[in-house]
């Protein structure tokens, strides 16, 4: 009677050992199911968050176009200072019209700077993969050239933008270079006829003088 109940009982254990074991199984199984479905909803997920960033292109696009607009632009104002200088040396009268057009030029040609460092600053940053360390395998410099001339050896510095706070640093920059060129452009329509007059023209070039300072003293360290 022993015997006979001690077999019992090691049947019954087997028993639930082996349901236990189909238990395990089930609830593995249906884990493992939906543990591989959520990484590929993440991954998915993931994937589409990072496709936005391929949105930068319109403001590349239109940055680019911008661009080639204001250098159009500037060189039209080349073209009416010519005309401006030609037509005062017929009469022999020199209004100052052609330095005008001259420094808005320049004005324009700065904008135009700004939107193409802007535009392939947003490249760099957001769809193309970062700069090699070696020139010899930048597959943009291969293809960059103008009918075979003028090809680079590596990078300019300019171009090298590693983070959109470097990127606002450049435009910062050519900006205040801007500034500096509308101020002299207002300059040359300033009439002083008072001592306050000139005190305020002076303390401008001052002020423009410091603030190309200041700018050379923090740009200073990326390139030595």
């Amino acid at each position: 009677m022993a015997v006979a109940s001690s077999g019992g009982a090691r049947k019954v254990s087997a028993a639930g050992g082996s349901a236990a074991t189909v238990l395990d199984k089930r609830l593995a199984g249906g884990d493992g199911g939906r543990g591989a479905v959520a990484p590929s909803i993440e991954s998915t997920v993931e994937s589409v968050i990072f496709d936005f960033r391929f949105l930068a292109l319109l403001a590349i696009a239109g940055s680019l176009a911008g661009s080639l607009l204001c250098f159009l632009s500037g060189c039209v104002y080349i073209k009416e200072a010519y005309h401006v200088y030609w037509t005062s040396c017929v009469r022999g009268v020199h209004t100052g019209q052609m330095v005008l057009r001259l420094v808005e030029a320049i004005d324009v040609y700065l904008a135009g700077t700004v939107m193409l460092i802007f535009g392939m600053g947003l490249y760099g940053l957001f769809i193309s993969n970062d700069a090699p360390e070696e020139p010899s395998s930048d597959r943009a410099l291969k293809r960059s050239s103008l009918f075979g001339m003028f090809t680079l050896k590596e990078r300019p510095r300019w171009m090298r933008i590693s983070s959109l706070d470097e990127l606002k640093t450049k435009l910062g920059h050519v900006i205040v270079m801007i500034l500096l060129v509308k101020m002299f452009e207002r300059s040359k329509m300033v009439h002083i006829a008072t001592g306050m007059d000139l005190l305020g023209y002076a303390l401008c070039i001052f002020f423009s003088s410091a603030s190309l300072y200041i700018l050379h003293s923090l740009h200073r360290p990326e390139y030595e």
